[in-house]
């Protein structure tokens, strides 16, 4: 390859989903490392919901990408030079390596990756950040508790299909709500879900009291909107809201409305704690150690949606996100 080819931010998107022309797609020099940098050659890219987010001006937890600059993202690949003492050459990892197909990184924010115990892919998925968020997201705000139930909206996706598996390890009821019979069925014979809700069955409140007949000690939310109001009157005294996500919104034409059944904070006494998983930067190898652990022993099962087509494919791609076209965690090939 004798070119780095980028995918950059070249306007801010309308509301709804990303456009082709939000990018530009360009090829520069392949950049060479300066003194305590290394290059690395991505090989897959990692899609996540947030990117909708990043791209707005406004104030957030991270500053807007640029106009003109490489889209932001999560990525692993491979050392291919170093000049940096605790990287070496062939070394695999993972960090904010961007939509292209070579980075530089002076080893901030890098964490190595043992690809005998996981193929790449796994390291931008459920070993990686989806994998922190679930964790760190579920047992640090959430906090459930042996017995209790834990409801996971969006829990087909890269982070609720692992929040409910580890609500289930950690000794609880574990209910999904995702979108289609075949996403349901997908938590409860295959990922030991005790009960899935399909939103688009348009019954959600009964059925989400059918399969919460205790009420819901937990929710780890995704998504907002209607759903986290059909949840809120179904809330336990002291019942704990791990907010992770608001899915409904990143691509509405117009800001939803709050919810309607704020008032259940007040009366069940409830706790709602948004996260992000850099409150826990320091605390990474746990999760990686723990989320490692249950993979191994076959307690935590991960599933990547892998695409092809190179960064070429990204404007295209990432738009999956929204439409709940994804089958599990959104991987790009590079």
């Amino acid at each position: 390859m004798s070119h780095n080819r980028q995918v950059k931010l070249a306007s801010r998107p309308q509301p709804g989903l990303f456009q082709r022309e939000n990018f530009a797609i360009e090829d520069t020099p392949i950049p060479s490392p300066g003194e305590g940098e290394i290059r690395i050659r991505v090989e897959v890219i990692s899609l996540d919901p947030a990117m909708r987010g990043w791209v707005n001006a406004g104030k957030s937890y991270v500053r807007p990408v640029g106009i003109g600059e490489v889209m932001r993202a999560y990525a692993a690949g491979i050392v291919e030079e170093s000049n940096h003492p605790k990287f070496a050459v062939g070394d695999a990892v993972q960090g904010l390596l961007g939509v292209q197909q070579y980075a530089i990184s002076n080893g901030r924010g890098l964490v190595k990756l043992d690809l005998d115990k996981a193929p790449i892919e796994r390291w931008v998925g459920g070993l990686g950040m989806p994998g922190w968020t679930a964790y760190f997201g579920l047992l640090e705000v959430g906090q459930p508790k042996e017995g209790e139930t834990v409801v996971v909206s969006a829990a087909s996706g890269a982070v609720g299909s692992l929040v409910g598996q580890i609500a289930k390890i950690k000794g609880c009821r574990a209910v999904g709500i995702a979108g289609g019979p075949q996403k349901c069925a997908f938590l409860v014979d295959e990922l030991g879900f005790d009960a899935a809700v399909d939103y688009k069955a348009e019954n959600l409140a009964a059925d989400l009291k059918a399969a919460c007949p205790d009420g819901i000690d937990v929710d780890f939310e995704n998504v907002g909107g209607d759903i986290l109001d059909t949840i809120l009157p179904q809330m336990n005294v002291f019942g704990r809201i791990a907010l992770c996500g608001l899915i409904s919104g990143y691509t509405a034409s117009e800001a939803p409305p709050g919810p309607k059944n704020i008032r259940a904070v007040l009366t069940q006494r409830l706790r709602m704690q948004g996260l992000i998983v850099f409150d826990w930067a320091e605390r990474i190898p746990e999760a990686i150690a723990e989320l490692g652990a249950w993979h191994a022993e076959g307690r935590l099962k991960i599933r990547e949606d892998v695409q092809t087509g190179g960064v070429d494919a990204f404007p295209d791609v990432v738009n999956m996100l929204y439409t709940g076209a994804n089958n599990g965690k959104l991987v790009l090939k590079v």
